[in-house]
């Protein structure tokens, strides 16, 4: 069709023309070829150029459109690419800002171990050789290994954290103090007498006190009393062997002997043996000696009277064999009561031996410096370091904790500890051998579950418990912290959770040197009074089972000489329990709130409650003076 055809078309027949047009004539280049104008068209259809064809843009076929799509296919794409290339910038650059975030808590974390491992090389040479500490990785690193032990991962994962945040911040203000004034209202004043000697004439009691040092102090001023009260001549106390403690020490091996009997002289008469008319006696034969089943525990004065005086009578003697809490805390005479106190916080003095080597060990503890603690006098005598004025004592302040993990006590417990299979069988053949009794109770169901008993905040606290609480209270991870004992069940590795947050936490081993230790080695009770006073002198002390013996004679001895200034961390462990419950989901500022309203609350300073021990309570006027006076101040 020629140009001049065109020009006479009608525009309605445009379409059907346009449509047989071949791909070559929609994909020529136009622009080599001027366009003219054409006659009869409108002025949208502008022009047709040189060659017969219609412009590109009014040319409308399939393969036009399909290049004007391609190019906005390459067009999206480009600018997909564009939008991926920024996200993926983006997701590295987050990456590396992570990185540095945990390289930066790795180096402080370093940097604060790294400072706790210096100043014990300068300050405390003595730890550098034995202790036992393991870094947060290695403690991740243990948890891989045995995760049945690792049971609380997310929480000391958090606690880390926070003990690295704590290095220069302060430390809670009631921490290391006690927070209530009123406890200083209360005086030392059991050594006040108001009665005339005993002069034993009713016959001799003799004592064989069982169990380890807390139980047998326990039982030989209870001894004392009952002494008193049937007006006997008390013969020095002997200790039983048990094959749990395995200890041979008796009474002059741990405590000063002429002072006992001096000091209890204006109460009681005390001599070394029987008289040697009363040794050849059959005691057993003639029913004298007297065992715990023959005694109702807590008994009270008038079960001596009606029963124990009569023997007195016959044969002159009556040996109590055991004879552990055989005698009530209530009621009781007042002056009996207040020779109880006596006895247990004037009467029982540690030998020279034991005195020099606590002294030592509290020396070190402090990082060398010859400051004297509150109560030194009273637990080390003469081997006390004279107070020095102007020391920063924040400086040279621990913490001592009394962790009650031993085996005897997981196994008596019934509550398990997340050791699985394996932890069940040992526990149980321990049962076997040591709590016989125990298990009959098991199989009558009268024992409830595990679960129940750790609801109920009946079981001991594990060492991941344990360092989860000091954590949240606020101690920061360079305390200086004195474990007494050192047989934790699960050994090394259950105590690594401890160090591993904790590194400056020592044994009385790795304070003393081989030579310093080995006279104490054999001997339980011994050993154990080094605790007691390593725990009793110190700046702070935690315990995590309120029940135990040492735990509460050590208590009760900072109460009684502290003058309101030897704070007592005592967990209630029924709250606790139930804040570890949630240890999946609780976040760790409300994990810590929470473990310091549960601590709080045990701090309240109340007088003796009616019927229990003034050897853990001695806040009652048997034993202490309150002056309205000092608590108005």
């Amino acid at each position: 069709m020629t140009i001049n055809n065109l020009t006479n078309l009608n525009l309605s027949t445009t379409p059907s023309l346009l449509s047989n047009h071949t791909a070559s004539d929609a994909d020529r280049d136009f622009s080599d070829h001027p366009s003219t104008p054409i006659q009869g068209l409108t002025p949208r259809h502008r022009q047709v150029n040189s060659s017969g064809s219609f412009p590109p843009r009014f040319v409308n076929n399939h393969n036009y459109h399909s290049n004007k799509s391609k190019q906005f296919e390459l067009m999206m794409m480009r600018k997909k690419l564009g939008r991926d290339w920024f996200l993926r910038l983006k997701s590295v650059g987050v990456v590396l800002l992570m990185g540095l975030f945990f390289l930066a808590n790795w180096w402080i974390l370093t940097r604060i171990q790294d400072s706790g491992r210096v100043n014990q090389a300068l300050k405390l040479k003595f730890l550098k050789a034995n202790s036992t500490t393991v870094s947060i990785r290695e403690l991740v690193k243990f948890g891989k290994k045995r995760p049945q032990k690792t049971i609380y991962a997310r929480l000391l994962a958090k606690a880390a954290h926070a003990l690295a945040e704590r290095h220069y911040k302060i430390e809670p203000r009631d921490l290391w103090v006690e927070p209530y004034t009123v406890a200083s209202a209360w005086k030392p004043c059991s050594e006040e007498r108001d009665w005339e000697p005993s002069d034993g004439s009713t016959g001799y009691i003799m004592v064989s006190a069982n169990g380890g040092i807390n139980q047998q102090r326990v039982a030989v001023c209870n001894a004392v009393a009952v002494a008193r009260l049937l007006n006997a001549t008390l013969v020095i106390p002997t200790f039983l062997y048990s094959s749990v403690w395995r200890d041979v020490s008796q009474f002059s091996d741990i405590y000063q002997e002429e002072h006992f009997i001096n000091y209890l002289k204006p109460d009681i008469r005390i001599v070394k043996e029987l008289p040697k008319e009363l040794q050849s006696l059959d005691l057993e034969a003639v029913g004298s000696v007297v065992t715990d089943a023959d005694v109702v525990k807590e008994a009270k004065p008038s079960f001596f009277l009606k029963y124990i005086l009569p023997i007195l009578h016959v044969n002159r003697v009556v040996h109590f064999v055991g004879f552990g809490n055989r005698l009530a805390s209530d009621p009781i005479p007042f002056q009996l009561q207040r020779l109880r106190c006596r006895c247990n916080f004037h009467a029982l003095q540690f030998v020279p031996k034991i005195q020099a080597i606590g002294a030592l060990l509290l020396q070190r503890m402090r990082k060398n410096e010859s400051r004297s603690g509150p109560l030194d006098k009273y637990l080390v005598g003469s081997f006390a370091k004279s107070k020095i004025k102007g020391r920063n004592a924040a400086e040279s302040r621990y913490l001592a904790l009394h962790l009650r993990f031993e085996i005897d006590m997981v196994a008596h417990s019934s509550c398990e500890f997340g050791g699985g299979e394996e932890e069940r069988r040992e526990l149980e053949a321990y049962r076997q051998i040591h709590f016989p009794a125990l298990l009959e109770l098991r199989k009558s169901n009268k024992i409830p579950s595990p679960e129940e008993l750790r609801i109920e905040g009946l079981c001991p606290l594990m060492p991941e418990e344990t360092v989860l609480m000091l954590a949240a209270l606020g101690f920061k991870r360079g305390t200086h912290i004195f474990l007494a004992g050192a047989h934790i069940y699960g050994g090394k590795p259950r105590l690594a959770v401890l160090t591993g947050l904790f590194p400056n936490l020592v044994t009385k081993e790795n304070l003393l040197s081989p030579t310093e230790i080995e006279p104490f080695l054999n001997f339980s009770s011994q050993l154990a009074a080094l605790d007691f006073i390593g725990c009793t002198a110190s700046d702070d002390f935690a315990m995590t089972d309120s029940g135990s013996q040492l735990s509460s004679l050590v208590s009760g001895y900072r109460v009684y000489y502290g003058g309101g200034r030897m704070p007592t961390i005592r967990p209630n462990k029924r709250r606790i329990a139930d804040i570890f419950m949630k240890n999946n989901t609780i976040e760790w500022s409300v994990f810590e709130n929470r473990v310091r309203k549960a601590v709080r609350q045990t701090k309240r300073v109340f007088s003796r409650p009616t019927g229990r021990s003034v050897y853990r309570y001695p806040r009652c006027r048997e034993c202490m003076c309150f002056s309205a006076k000092s608590a108005a101040n």
